[in-house]
């Protein structure tokens, strides 16, 4: 080694000792640019860069990791998951843990923000959302970089979102939007911002960002997906040449094959929105090369799907019902789509046919396997409620009315009646045992090891396992309820001194819900669902047809007293049915028949004056003249049905002064004359109609009749002034009657 060398060596070596004894006695809190320099040095690479490198490095492994559902509405932004998140969390925390080195040892360095920027992001990643939103508005206070506040305060605005905060997201992104960012502040902002809207449903607002977003966007999945949302929310909002319009350039995105074969389904349906008859003549080629392509065996449900969904919308309900059945049964294991196209099945039911026995079944399905989370879940699980109600009263109508049909046979005939019921029923029992077996065998194909259903999705759907179909599942679970009641789970559930439910939850066979009139049949043929009890254990079998024959005959009310109470839950099951048709369903002309049928069978029904009503409503909205508006005004002139037809308002005459003059009068006979007051009130209602004073004396009547009548008429009378006075002053004070009406009710019970 020359001496020259070996001088210029050992001067590099004084020089870098010398610096780094002088570094390491720099202080964080120095402002020497020695000090800031070392600081800034070390806290970039041995610090942030590693965190930001693992929190990178975890949101692609999310992102990569992610579950859609291409059958709803993607969401812009990764919605956080915790579950999601366990298998990045040790980076996320490792992450932190770098990060928090810089405000714990490197004060001074021009890093300090950007650390706690990358903290914010790692516990927004966790859900760790309060802690995330603490630290992003720590960042905006203390900050000393404007673009990196702003970045904080977009990383603000996503956690609002996230913890479903919408109105200070939204107070934060009014700030945002007046504020000079950045090309990627504006990127996340918009983003952000467009994710916002979606999740509140504004979904016009939302596809307009998102569309001032797409010039700042470099092609490749992540914006392939965004053009996939964007044409979704264009379909959603009604505009479908947009929707395909981004439909397409999802194609030209450098997208993934399933963002593709959805892109192009989603552009079909598309088309088929705007009446596009050419384009939807040449789907069905469309569709038959996609089902013949061996990449899309996985996804032959969704086809089959998108294929009646175009039949359904070119009104070929049938054909729909029939290709959304394929849909299912081609799904095998991944029911992801499943719970959808129960709902497009139960909605052409419910609305196309006016089945709602079907519409029901379809509808349990779906909810059975409905996310919890979905936009759909709500109304469905309301929908379901009220066709609940409507099969209840069927079944309740056809319950009773076959139960006294066979009340009024002679004995030999009710003994042959009833073995017959119990023979078709072990004859079905027998066929179903049978079916079962053949199952088991084809499902097992001879092999004691393989799991029950493994092979379930290769049979056909009338032999699948009825565990793993969920609309046999639904009418088995309706078929128990109605045969044994509402039954807890416990030992000895089959005790026969159980008393099985009389308001039967399900159905045993399809009764069609567009004909009220033919569900009330006394001929109806009668299952043991019908008339039968708990159904005694027994070995022999002439003894177990002996007490399945004394279940049956211990239902049918033979006694006075019985009939009546049958005929009091037919009456009542035909009254609440008739108004679930004219109201929850709006099918008038389906609630017509029903009314008309109580009214004939049980004319001293205490509900007439309502029925007439309702029966006067039904008629005018379908645009038929009728005299149920003038039977109820001859029949029934005080009523609060009668003032509502509008007749009452017509003849007012006196003026406010008159009214005041018979409201004091009406007052003062309260005090002293209850029974003389109500009958005033009730002559006096016609005229007050339309005055100052209508609601007063509508409330005062109401009092009468707590103190005449019984506490019956007195909770209908509140009733009553609910409904027709909406809008009146006194409506908190008649909810407080109400309430007290309810408890003095329940404490008399």
């Amino acid at each position: 080694m020359s001496r020259y060398f070996r001088h210029h060596l050992f001067l590099f070596y004084t020089v870098l000792t010398t610096l780094t004894v002088g570094l390491n006695s720099c202080s964080q809190y120095s402002t020497k640019p020695v000090s800031k320099g070392y600081h800034n040095l070390t806290a970039h690479f041995n610090a942030y860069v590693i965190a930001r490198d693992e929190i990178a490095q975890a949101e692609q492994e999310l992102f990569k990791k992610r579950q859609e559902n291409y059958s709803q509405l993607l969401p812009i932004l990764l919605p956080i998951d915790s579950i999601q998140t366990l298998s990045v969390k040790p980076q996320l925390d490792d992450a932190i843990k770098k990060a928090s080195l810089i405000p714990e040892r490197h004060q001074n360095s021009k890093w300090l923000d950007n650390a706690y920027i990358l903290i914010g992001r790692a516990r927004l990643l966790k859900q760790d959302l309060p802690n995330a939103i603490e630290v992003f508005k720590y960042v905006n206070t203390k900050g000393t970089n404007e673009d990196d506040k702003h970045t904080a305060l977009v990383g603000l605005m996503r956690a609002y979102t996230e913890a479903s905060d919408y109105t200070n997201a939204l107070n934060v992104a009014e700030y945002l939007r007046n504020q000079p960012l950045n090309k990627i502040n504006t990127r996340d902002f918009y983003l952000t911002k467009a994710y916002l809207h979606e999740r509140q449903g504004e979904y016009a607002t939302a596809v307009g960002i998102l569309d001032a977003t797409f010039p700042v966007l470099k092609k490749g999945e992540v914006t392939a997906r965004l053009h996939l949302i964007a044409g979704q929310l264009y379909d959603l909002i009604g505009q479908p040449a947009k929707a395909v319009d981004h439909y397409r350039k999802v194609l030209k995105s450098r997208p993934t094959y399933d963002q593709s074969f959805y892109a192009n389904l989603y552009a079909i349906q598309s088309n088929g929105l705007t009446g596009d008859q050419k384009r939807m003549a040449q789907s069905n080629e469309t569709f038959e090369e996609l089902l013949k392509d061996h990449k899309n065996a996985d996804l032959k449900d969704k086809i089959y799907f998108t294929m009646g969904l175009l039949e359904a919308r070119s009104g070929r309900t049938d054909k729909a019902i029939k290709l959304y059945s394929q849909s299912i049964q081609a799904a095998g294991s991944n029911t992801q789509q499943v719970p959808y196209t129960y709902l497009e099945i139960g909605k052409l039911y419910f609305e196309k046919k006016a089945d709602y026995t079907h519409a029901k079944m379809y509808y349990d399905s779906a909810l059975a396997l409905l996310p919890k989370q979905s936009p759909d879940y709500a109304t469905l699980l309301n929908r379901k409620k009220t066709l609940d109600e409507f099969v209840l009263y069927q079944i309740t109508i056809r319950t009773d009315d076959s139960l006294l049909h066979l009340a009024q046979l002679d004995p030999a005939a009710l003994d042959k009646q009833l073995n017959d019921v119990i023979a078709k029923q072990e004859k079905a029992d027998k066929a179903q045992a049978d079916l079962a077996k053949q199952i088991i065998d084809k499902a097992t194909n001879g092999n004691i090891n393989s799991v029950p259903g493994a092979t379930n999705s290769n049979l056909q759907p009338g032999e699948r396992w009825i565990l793993y179909n969920p609309v046999n599942l639904s009418q088995g679970r309706q078929e128990f309820t109605s045969r044994w009641g509402n039954r807890p789970l416990e030992d000895n559930w089959r005790r026969s001194n159980k008393e099985s439910s009389e308001a039967v939850a399900g159905v045993n066979s399809p009764v069609s819900g567009a004909s009220p009139a033919n569900s009330v049949n006394p001929n109806a043929t009668l299952s043991t669902a019908d008339v039968s009890g708990p159904v005694a254990d027994l070995t022999s079998p002439a003894a177990g047809r002996k007490a399945k024959k004394d279940a049956m005959m211990a239902k049918i009310p033979f006694t006075k007293e019985a009939q009546t109470a049958a005929n009091q839950r037919i009456e009542n099951a035909l009254y609440k049915l008739g108004k679930l048709y004219k109201f929850q369903l709006n099918q008038p002309a389906d609630a017509i028949p029903t009314f008309e049928q109580l009214l004939t069978r049980y004319p001293n029904t205490l509900q007439k004056p309502e029925v007439y009503y309702l029966l006067y409503l039904s008629n005018e909205q379908l645009g038929k003249a009728s005299s149920w508006k003038d039977k109820l005004l001859a029949e029934y002139p005080n009523t609060s049905y009668a003032r509502l037809t509008g007749k009452a308002a017509a003849h007012t005459t006196d003026s406010e002064a008159q009214a005041l003059k018979t409201y004091t009068a009406i007052y003062e006979l309260y005090k002293t004359n209850p029974t003389e007051a109500l009958a005033r009130a009730e002559t006096a209602m016609s005229g007050m109609a339309g005055t100052q004073l209508e609601d007063k004396l509508a409330l005062l009547r109401v009092m009468l009749i707590g103190k005449v009548q019984n506490v019956d008429a007195y909770r209908q009378a509140l009733n009553e002034f609910v409904r027709d006075y909406p809008g009146s002053q006194l409506l908190p004070r008649v909810k407080e009657m109400q309430t007290a009406a309810d408890q003095a009710t329940a404490k008399r019970k």
